[in-house]
């Protein structure tokens, strides 16, 4: 090659190079904004309390989805601290993390939020005071990859049915068994292997996100 070209193509290769990680990060920062820019229209519509639920990008999904018959395979408590939303939700670890940030990690930053029949009546001040401090135990603790039903560790919709339990006395959701979901598929027979090897707990309690969403006790409010 003619060295007098060098100058020229050494450029672009490193910009061709660098394109894919480019790619990436405009399409994080674009969803990051219509996050952001969802949030806001829906501010006013939510309630301390609400529940919201999303398809999550995680390498688990897939395996929740297929499972439990369910597009929902996460979700979170809403909370307001002073002027901005919150998702109380169990990740690694349990915290608390902006609503924009939760909304722009789901498929499409689609997400429905629900709740209870009678929030009005129910969720009083003191209620919700009740409701956060039933979740502060749980804070920091480790996400649970097992699906166990102690409080070593918390997965998401066990966190919601905890707290919801705890504080107020309502059950969201039918408690079910390992045992009760379709385990048939390739995928979900291939995490379970990565998990617990040969030993299934297939009498192991679990709450899955999808129970909860079907729950009764809640109503739709937004669905984006």
């Amino acid at each position: 090659m003619t060295r007098w070209l060098l100058p020229f193509l050494l450029p672009a290769t490193v910009a061709i190079a660098a394109y894919p990680r480019l790619h990436r990060r405009l399409l994080r920062y674009q969803s990051h904004r219509a996050a952001e820019a969802a949030t806001a229209q829906i501010a006013p519509q939510l309630r301390d309390g609400d529940l919201i639920f999303h398809t999550s990008l995680s390498a688990q999904s897939r395996a929740i989805q297929l499972a439990t018959h369910s597009a929902w395979s996460h979700c979170g408590i809403v909370y307001k601290d002073g002027a901005n939303w919150q998702v109380f939700e169990a990740v690694q670890p349990v915290k608390r993390t902006p609503l924009a940030d939760w909304v722009a990690r789901g498929q499409g930053g689609h997400f429905v939020t629900k709740r209870l029949r009678n929030a009005a009546t129910v969720l009083t001040p003191a209620a919700l005071a009740r409701l956060k401090e039933a979740g502060k135990p749980m804070l920091g603790h480790n996400y649970d990859l097992y699906f166990g039903w102690s409080d070593d560790r918390i997965y998401c919709s066990e966190l919601i049915w905890k707290v919801y339990e705890r504080s107020l006395g309502r059950r969201l959701g039918q408690l079910q068994h390992l045992r009760d979901f379709d385990l048939s598929h390739p995928a979900v027979q291939a995490k379970l292997r990565e998990r617990y090897g040969n030993s299934l707990p297939l009498n192991e309690k679990v709450i899955s996100p999808v129970s909860i969403f079907n729950s009764p006790e809640l109503v739709t409010v937004l669905t984006r």
